[in-house]
């Protein structure tokens, strides 16, 4: 597939993933890539969007719009997180198949495995036991739009591939304390506490400015004042993470679910024919704690206070690794370690916050 002489519609472009895709087809030279934002398009709306592929003639789809969230937005937003992904999705199938688009790629999650799927999570185990509680309307709505795509290329011979990716990360990511996803929730406390440590009361503010109000706890266990802007000099800052911090993860950086796409889209229809799933495991191949991934963040915020794991909120699923193997066959690897995505996620985080280049450095 010769993406530069397509019309791309990127639904989600200012999302994590959706922005990272929309940099990379630049880069490839992608002249034609259409955005809209929500007040420009609401796609849980079925006639905008039946109106929108009409009067655009869009030839590719790349569908990475999705009401996200961690273990905390799932549980209190369970209802939205069904209706909406189910609602966006359906119309963006439905309507690019009418308007005659062949090329469609969906992003789904790897939540969509049963929470005690073997490990690693093969494309097999789809529907083979239950969900994880925690965020089963989600993964019911992501395997709903995997269940679409293949229905509609089994009915009616379109090309429409679903990705699965694994926990992503990096530019563009959300640090909202209360409804975000474990690494940029990390990234966002041991900086917030490496602050306070520092005594960097502007920082805080700084901080609190950028990325959104401090929750209560968070703040006492730094010792800050939102309302005084004070940091109080008898609190020894100190991060605390939900759980145990046993649970294995696996994180890909969002550049690589980037190249990951572009390599998909452009694969051969007979990759996905047979009995070869519509749909295709994107990750690292490697899982690590939680434990040991709040050390490596600390270390590279250079945090070295005390880290508490309040084991009365939920861990989640045990572990969640992804057999890659069938897209390493079909020639795609990441390019970022762990340690280097990080390292970029970070660098990301403190530009937004203009303070790189004044005091802080990441070691290694």
């Amino acid at each position: 597939m010769n993406l530069s002489e397509k019309r791309i519609f990127v639904a989600g472009h200012r999302g994590m993933v959706g922005s990272a895709i929309v940099r990379l087809l630049t880069r490839h030279g992608c002249d034609n890539i259409i955005t809209r934002n929500h007040s420009e398009l609401d796609l849980t709306d079925q006639m905008a969007v039946s109106g929108f592929f009409l009067s655009e003639k869009i030839d590719t789809v790349v569908l990475a719009a999705a009401k996200v969230g961690g273990i905390h937005a799932n549980n209190v937003y369970p209802a939205e997180f069904i209706y909406k992904n189910l609602m966006i999705q359906s119309n963006v199938i439905h309507q690019a198949y009418r308007a005659g688009v062949q090329d469609l790629l969906f992003l789904g999650s790897s939540c969509i495995y049963p929470k005690f799927a073997p490990q690693p999570m093969s494309e097999t185990h789809l529907l083979t036991d239950v969900l994880e509680p925690t965020n089963e309307p989600y993964a019911i709505a992501k395997i709903a739009g995997i269940k679409m795509c293949e229905s509609y290329n089994r009915q009616y011979g379109t090309a429409y591939r679903s990705v699965m990716p694994t926990n992503l990360f990096g530019p563009g990511d959300n640090y909202h304390l209360q409804n975000s996803h474990v690494i940029p929730a990390m990234i966002r406390k041991f900086h917030l506490a490496y602050l306070a440590m520092k005594r960097d009361v502007d920082g805080v503010v700084k901080d609190e400015n950028t990325y959104g109000t401090i929750p209560q706890d968070i703040a006492e266990a730094i010792g800050y004042s939102s309302k005084d802007r004070s940091l109080s000099a008898r609190v020894v800052p100190k991060v605390i993470l939900w759980g145990t911090g046993s649970p294995r993860r696996e994180f890909l950086h969002v550049d690589d679910m980037a190249s990951a796409c572009l390599h998909v889209m452009g694969l051969s229809q007979n990759s996905f024919s047979g009995n070869n799933p519509s749909f295709i495991n994107v990750g690292t191949g490697v899982d690590i704690t939680i434990r040991e991934t709040a050390e490596l963040i600390a270390e590279l915020v250079g945090f070295k206070g005390e880290i508490i794991y309040n084991s009365d909120q939920p861990d989640g699923t045990p572990r969640k690794l992804l057999d890659t193997s069938r897209i390493k066959k079909l020639g795609w690897e990441p390019h970022y370690s762990f340690r280097d995505g990080l390292k970029n996620a970070y660098e990301s985080y403190l530009y937004l916050t203009r303070q790189v280049g004044n005091f802080f450095s990441i070691t290694g």
